[in-house]
């Protein structure tokens, strides 16, 4: 039964952004791009958008690089949370 847990856990949705907002406590505002191309006319367009996710440590500042993950709902807004920190910004 325990292995089931935790490949249903594998399979959560992950994504990679910069943190736009760390006002909130325990919450941070997560901007994750996307490059996609003009099905009309092919040229590659940037497609943005924000997450609400978890932070229980307070751990992420403005301008780092993230990694969340899907979680259950937290809140009204948040359905992810932090996995990590990759990169912190410079100051």
């Amino acid at each position: 039964m325990a292995t089931t847990v935790e490949t249903d856990r594998r399979l959560r949705k992950q994504r990679a952004g910069q943190v736009v907002s760390a006002n909130m406590d325990k919450t941070i505002v997560v901007r994750v791009e996307r490059r996609i191309r003009h099905p009309l006319y092919g040229k590659e367009m940037v497609k943005a958008k924000r997450y609400h996710a978890h932070d229980p440590r307070n751990e992420a500042k403005v301008g780092d690089q993230v990694r969340i993950m899907e979680t259950r709902p937290l809140s009204k807004l948040k359905h992810w949370r932090l996995v990590e920190v990759v990169r912190s910004a410079e100051v």
